[in-house]
């Protein structure tokens, strides 16, 4: 039995444009801009070989958005799979353009599209965040994603990302999975709690914390 332990890996982009298209008489909206980008070192410290990014990307193309299946959710995931409950959008283009992955999205008529919607309507930002699974490896002083990389969704819609949510991206990007014969697992949460060691947190906090890392093995 081959099992692979693996790391949530997210990265923010907070630069995305609203696309407002009429057809038939119904409003649609989309949002679009840099979903991934490759052979630069972010400002998570990480690097994505082009290589790696378009095969994954080319994957995710042939098996996600070819059968508009690509869906992303609205909110900050705690995991690698898609809430069917939490999701927002359907992404219907990824290209690339040198370095970049750009990516097109279509607002849903879900409740968690419907907040996405107002939210744009009212003026307010969204940004996006890619969410996927893969080991990463120290070279030259950035932490480089390794061949393992399966990427989640290329687009979830956060609000607000530079902000607190940073310490929940320690927290569960600091849970490990197991790609087991086809079975995503969670392992233990000790890199989890040496981020609450670190963090100095109410005790009601750390308390809040666990309960939603409990809730979700």
């Amino acid at each position: 039995m081959e099992t692979n332990n693996m790391k949530l890996i997210t990265e923010h982009t907070e630069e995305v444009n609203y696309i407002f298209e009429s057809h038939e008489g119904q409003k649609n909206m989309f949002i679009e801009g840099i979903f991934l980008q490759a052979d630069i070192k972010n400002r998570n410290g990480r690097v994505y070989p082009k290589s790696i990014l378009e095969r994954e990307v080319a994957r995710y193309i042939k098996e996600s958005v070819n059968r508009k299946n690509a869906f992303g959710e609205l909110g900050h995931p705690q995991g690698p799979t898609i809430n069917p409950d939490r999701i927002s959008h359907l992404i219907t283009d990824l290209r690339l353009e040198g370095s970049n992955f750009i990516g097109k999205a279509k607002i849903l008529p879900t409740p968690m599209g419907n907040i996405a919607r107002n939210i744009m309507e009212a003026g307010g930002k969204l940004a996006v965040s890619s969410r996927g699974l893969g080991s990463l490896k120290n070279i030259g002083g950035a932490m480089q994603v390794q061949e393992d990389f399966m990427l989640a969704t290329a687009a979830d819609i956060v609000i607000n990302p530079s902000a607190p949510d940073a310490f929940v991206d320690g927290i569960f990007e600091g849970v490990e999975w197991i790609w087991d014969n086809g079975i995503l697992k969670q392992q233990h949460l000790e890199e989890a709690k040496k981020d609450l060691d670190r963090a100095r947190l109410t005790e009601e906090q750390i308390l809040t914390v666990w309960k939603k890392l409990i809730n979700k093995i």
